[in-house]
């Protein structure tokens, strides 16, 4: 089975990379998506829905380095299980995590740019195991 999710929003917060205990490189930070729409009565609403996305290896070091609060992006990847809580009101929330596979930068001066996990491991030379290297990157279907 496969599940893939695709995000068009904005940075709420400046990207926090970090090294996993392996060593491996990765960066947090969240997106905010809205929807807005007019209601039956008329009245504009909108509504908003946070995720948190974890970027890893090269993706993670490059996000960490061109991405900024407020900037508009395109990710791809898989959703996590979600946590629950109870905030200070007693109300249940939940935390939506994403694993990034691919990001595109959509209004910083690098715009247009993708780079999935497949090809950052391209970059990085290990090539021979990259999901890039079979050329399924490209096929819109």
């Amino acid at each position: 089975m496969y599940q893939q999710i695709t995000l068009v929003g904005n940075l709420g917060n400046d990207p926090e990379l970090r090294h996993a205990p392996s060593g491996d490189p990765v960066t947090s930070f969240s997106v905010a998506t809205s929807r807005r729409w007019t209601g039956a009565d008329g009245q504009r609403q909108e509504k908003t829905v946070w995720f948190r996305v974890a970027a890893w290896q090269r993706l993670a070091e490059t996000c960490s380095q061109y991405l900024a609060k407020g900037r508009r992006v395109l990710v791809v990847g898989e959703l996590e299980e979600p946590s629950t809580w109870t905030d200070d009101s007693g109300n249940v929330r939940a935390s939506l995590q994403v694993r990034a596979r691919s990001v595109q930068f959509l209004s910083s001066r690098d715009e247009g740019n993708v780079m999935s996990e497949g090809q950052a491991a391209y970059a990085n030379g290990q090539h021979a195991s990259s999901p890039a290297s079979n050329g399924s990157e490209g096929i819109p279907f």
